[in-house]
């Protein structure tokens, strides 16, 4: 894969990022950390709207923060990837909070561990990538497009029912494309985005059709 960037620009732009915006990457990783366990523990309708709203604050600052004020220096690119971020984060909005069309928590079986363990990776993908490439500042921290995509689609895989398939296009198109860039960019925490774009498709076209009710109660259908 041929990139218009160096390895070494790439990861100036984390670390000219990092420096801007701390502490506002640890208020994000707070947020989705205590997202991802009220919508575990009490799933229902306040934990969605809760993590419909983090979704959408996470893609539209991966759109207008990281991709257009950072990453767009070193990569033309990033401006379409800044408005794709932004048209997601507008989706979350439209189908999660406007229509109440998402009921995150609630999948039964596979899905719902699958789409749990792939958010805490999200929130662990700080840490490891510091371990197994680049140290701090000059490495993605939560907030930065890759984790967004991985945290998301994780709690895709989570619905009631299966994600709308106009909610799931951008963030399995970014895990090919965030994920295929990995070996090039020297980021092998990102093999797990790669491999989590075949989990949305996977979870649309063979859905589960059990859920699991939050409180004992009958789990409501999605609006989709």
């Amino acid at each position: 894969m041929s990139l218009p960037f160096t390895v070494d620009a790439f990861f100036g732009v984390f670390a000219r990022y990092n420096e801007a915006v701390w502490p506002l990457v640890l208020v994000l990783w707070l947020a989705a950390a205590i997202g991802l366990i009220a919508t575990v523990r009490r799933p229902g309708a306040a934990a969605s709207r809760w993590m419909t709203t983090l979704l959408a604050v996470l893609w539209a600052w991966g759109g207008v923060v990281y991709h257009a004020a950072f990453f767009a220096a070193i990569n033309p690119a990033a401006w379409v990837f800044a408005l794709l971020f932004v048209v997601e984060a507008g989706l979350l909005a439209e189908i999660g909070l406007r229509r109440g069309g998402l009921a995150f928590g609630q999948a039964a079986g596979v899905s719902r561990i699958a789409g749990i363990a792939l958010a805490a990776y999200a929130l662990a993908y700080p840490g490891l990538a510091a371990l197994t490439s680049h140290a701090y500042p000059a490495t993605p921290t939560f907030g930065v497009p890759c984790p967004t995509g991985l945290y998301t689609i994780g709690m895709l895989l989570t619905l009631s029912r299966p994600a709308p398939i106009v909610l799931a296009v951008i963030p399995t198109m970014w895990a090919i494309v965030g994920g295929s860039a990995a070996v090039v960019l020297d980021v092998p925490v990102d093999y797990v985005l790669l491999a989590s774009a075949l989990f949305v498709p996977i979870r649309l076209f063979f859905p589960k059709p059990s859920s699991r009710a939050p409180d004992g109660a009958a789990t409501r259908t999605a609006t989709t």
